[in-house]
């Protein structure tokens, strides 16, 4: 249930009130501002007396969100991208309907029909990252697999918003694909750690 909650100094602070089975009140910060957790049988005058003395943490708090809130992309011409730690631009091309993404100087062009929507330029984009990063993490994971003396661990893409990648019981290695706006040497550690971590699988079950 949507709620507002006055301050002393006539700040207005909207939150999501959801009620629930607990003793104590639970304050949280999300990407849509405050949610507050109170108990079923808490009167409205007790959980506002509680907000207020509380407002100063809140404030802060939803502060912090608001400056590190990233700006909305928008897919459009000259919007700046990154491949490999360099800045490339997006070209949007009308004349090369049945083409391929591809990179020219310093240009990321991308062939489009004339009604393409956002989504499905992002869409085509992102398969275009994809798949440069299955080819050049594969590439990177030979090399030190060979380094190390094991066998190439199986691929696979993910598309996590905050973790680089992941490795199994099964000696299946998962990388981001966001790795490959990276620089080089950053796309390099994170294939060499994960190699590795295949690397002393394998001693482990050999010692064992």
């Amino acid at each position: 249930m949507q709620q507002s909650l006055t301050l002393a100094n006539g700040e207005t602070i909207s939150y999501l009130l959801e009620r629930r089975p607990r003793r104590t009140v639970g304050l949280k910060i999300t990407e849509n501002g405050l949610v507050v957790h109170a108990p079923k049988r808490i009167f409205a005058f007790q959980l506002n007396q509680l907000l207020q003395e509380k407002s100063g943490w809140i404030l802060n708090k939803l502060n912090a969100r608001q400056e590190n809130l990233h700006p909305v992309f928008v897919w459009q011409d000259g919007a700046e991208l990154l491949y490999f730690g360099q800045k490339i631009a997006l070209k949007k091309d009308l004349t090369l309907i049945n083409k391929s993404v591809f990179v020219q100087q310093n240009q990321l062009v991308v062939p489009i029909k004339p009604a393409m929507l956002e989504a499905q330029l992002k869409r085509k984009v992102v398969m275009w990252y994809q798949a440069q990063a299955l080819q050049d993490f594969g590439r990177r994971l030979e090399v030190f697999a060979n380094q190390l003396g094991v066998a190439t661990p199986p691929l696979t893409l993910s598309n996590a918003k905050s973790r680089w990648g992941s490795c199994n019981s099964r000696g299946e290695v998962r990388l981001n694909w966001r790795l490959l706006q990276a620089p080089p040497h950053i796309i390099n550690c994170g294939a060499g750690w994960f190699c590795g971590f295949v690397c002393a699988r394998h001693l482990f079950a050999k010692f064992t």
